[in-house]
């Protein structure tokens, strides 16, 4: 199995810490705009796209600011995803970052696709 890499991205977002933690860790609100559908049992989720199915467990999460995720086809422990609400201490400006794991020649593609997310989600919540 090829080597993943870690990237982080940083979206600022203006939206309330509390909601925008509705929208990274319930089924949904992840089904808003990180998936078609999102279903939850537990500390399983499954996301759905097109017709494909992923599961991810969830690894942490931490009430209003994040929440992490397993894919459960990596067999390597240490890939997830994580989105993480930060608010600047003195402007009270609030940003998602993601961490994630791509393989090194897809790791455009991956931010791509999370830019594409972000933007949807910011639409969802009527931010720009």
């Amino acid at each position: 199995m090829d080597e993943k890499v870690k990237f982080e991205m940083e979206f600022p977002i203006h939206a309330s810490p509390q909601l925008l933690y509705q929208y990274i860790s319930t089924p949904s609100g992840l089904s808003e705009w990180f998936a078609e559908n999102v279903n939850s049992r537990g500390e399983l989720f499954k996301f759905i796209w097109d017709g494909s199915e992923e599961q991810a467990k969830l690894v942490t999460k931490k009430s209003g600011e994040r929440i992490k995720f397993k894919w459960l086809e990596d067999e390597d422990e240490s890939y997830f995803f994580e989105i993480r609400i930060q608010v600047d201490e003195i402007t009270k400006d609030v940003s998602i970052i993601i961490t994630d794991f791509a393989e090194e020649d897809e790791v455009e593609e991956a931010k791509m696709l999370w830019e594409n997310q972000m933007s949807d989600l910011k639409q969802v919540l009527g931010s720009t």
